[in-house]
Protein backbone atom coordinates (compact mmCIF):
# COMPACT_ATOMS: atom_id res chain seq x y z
CA UNK A 1 0.00 0.00 0.00
CA UNK A 2 1.33 3.67 -1.02
CA UNK A 3 1.12 6.30 1.58
CA UNK A 4 0.84 9.88 0.20
CA UNK A 5 0.42 13.43 1.24
CA UNK A 6 -1.75 15.35 0.13
CA UNK A 7 -1.32 19.61 0.34
CA UNK A 8 -4.77 21.04 0.59
CA UNK A 9 -5.79 25.00 0.20
CA UNK A 10 -8.93 26.09 2.22
CA UNK A 11 -10.22 29.44 2.65
CA UNK A 12 -12.99 30.39 5.06
CA UNK A 13 -14.79 33.20 6.45
CA UNK A 14 -14.39 33.29 10.05
CA UNK A 15 -17.61 34.52 12.07
CA UNK A 16 -16.96 37.79 14.37
CA UNK A 17 -15.24 35.64 17.32
CA UNK A 18 -14.65 32.49 15.65
CA UNK A 19 -10.76 31.32 16.39
CA UNK A 20 -8.82 30.04 13.17
CA UNK A 21 -7.27 26.97 15.52
CA UNK A 22 -10.34 25.62 16.85
CA UNK A 23 -11.59 25.78 13.39
CA UNK A 24 -8.48 24.17 11.63
CA UNK A 25 -8.62 21.62 14.49
CA UNK A 26 -12.68 20.77 13.49
CA UNK A 27 -11.56 20.49 9.57
CA UNK A 28 -8.57 17.95 10.35
CA UNK A 29 -11.15 16.27 12.82
CA UNK A 30 -13.85 15.64 10.73
CA UNK A 31 -11.32 14.93 7.62
CA UNK A 32 -9.83 12.16 9.98
CA UNK A 33 -13.40 10.56 10.71
CA UNK A 34 -14.75 10.81 7.10
CA UNK A 35 -11.67 9.27 5.25
CA UNK A 36 -9.98 7.24 7.98
CA UNK A 37 -6.75 8.90 7.26
CA UNK A 38 -4.06 8.61 9.81
CA UNK A 39 -3.18 12.31 9.96
CA UNK A 40 -4.29 15.72 9.26
CA UNK A 41 -2.85 19.05 10.44
CA UNK A 42 -2.77 22.73 10.20
CA UNK A 43 0.41 23.59 8.51
CA UNK A 44 0.04 27.31 8.49
CA UNK A 45 -2.32 30.22 8.94
CA UNK A 46 -2.40 32.94 6.77
CA UNK A 47 -4.71 35.89 7.22
CA UNK A 48 -5.34 37.30 4.21
CA UNK A 49 -7.95 40.49 5.99
CA UNK A 50 -10.59 42.31 4.87
CA UNK A 51 -10.90 41.83 1.06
Amino acid sequence: MARMNFYIKVEVDLREGEKPDKLGYEICRVIQKVYGVRQAEVSSVVNRGDE
